[in-house]
């Protein structure tokens, strides 16, 4: 027998597929979508976290639930040589960027093996639809590869990439891993999602020829409206035939 939860999930799922409540609409309040389905309003909550979960329904604070817009899905093209955070997407969107100057904190330290309380730049990339924020990428550099005046104005993300590649030493090696897990409420909040949406974590390493690590990238994306495809390139010698 579906628990109560899972008998308002449904029904408000079935009024949202169906076009009663439709894409950017205000959904009820909490209080009145309780006493509507006669259930205490943590169980209404439950019920609605779960469709939040499910990326049908954002839930802003101060303002209610909403039935969210579907999000363009987009592919993350992983193993290119670049460590760009504007160019590894599989279609563009728009891109907001922001330098700013920090010192190595714990895990800075152990992901670019540097000394504790290196000085670093955080260059902070948010991809937005329409006015929504899709995902976001946390690029961090030795300072010395980056130019002094960046994190004092406003740089274009395209500007920036491009500043950063003429510092940059050659890359001699990419490390990438990939990961799923749940987003920290900070994470949440800022692309608007429910920490019950799962998420796709990449993290980017780069070094060069001397094996230093030039560039650290943390890539954030959430699980409804992300793939990632990495494609491995075989190379095959021929062989010669002996007479």
């Amino acid at each position: 027998m579906p628990s109560r939860r899972d008998t308002i999930a449904d029904d408000l799922r079935h009024q949202i597929t169906t076009g009663h409540f439709k894409a950017g609409d205000r959904l009820p309040s909490e209080a009145q979508l309780a006493t509507r389905y006669a259930v205490s309003t943590p169980t209404l909550r439950t019920a609605l976290a779960q469709l939040q979960g499910e990326g049908l329904v954002e839930k802003i604070h101060g303002s209610g639930n909403f039935v969210r817009h579907h999000r363009h899905r987009i592919t993350y093209l992983g193993g290119a040589a670049t460590v760009s955070a504007c160019t590894a997407l599989s279609e563009p969107l728009r891109v907001t960027a922001r330098a700013t100057n920090l010192w190595s904190d714990d895990q800075l330290t152990g992901l670019l093996n540097v000394p504790p309380r290196s000085p670093l730049t955080e260059l902070l990339f948010v991809a937005h639809e329409g006015k929504m924020p899709h995902s976001l990428a946390r690029v961090y550099v030795p300072r010395d590869l980056v130019p002094p005046d960046l994190a004092r104005g406003s740089t274009s993300p395209e500007e920036m990439a491009m500043r950063l590649a003429k510092l940059r030493p050659q890359l001699a090696e990419v490390q990438e891993k990939a990961s799923a897990r749940l987003p920290t409420q900070e994470e949440a909040t800022a692309l608007r999602i429910s920490t019950s949406l799962a998420v796709l974590s990449l993290t980017r390493v780069a070094t060069d020829s001397t094996g230093r690590v030039v560039e650290a990238a943390l890539l954030l994306f959430p699980g409804d409206r992300a793939d990632a495809l990495f494609t491995t390139r075989v190379i095959t010698e021929e062989r010669g035939v002996p007479r």
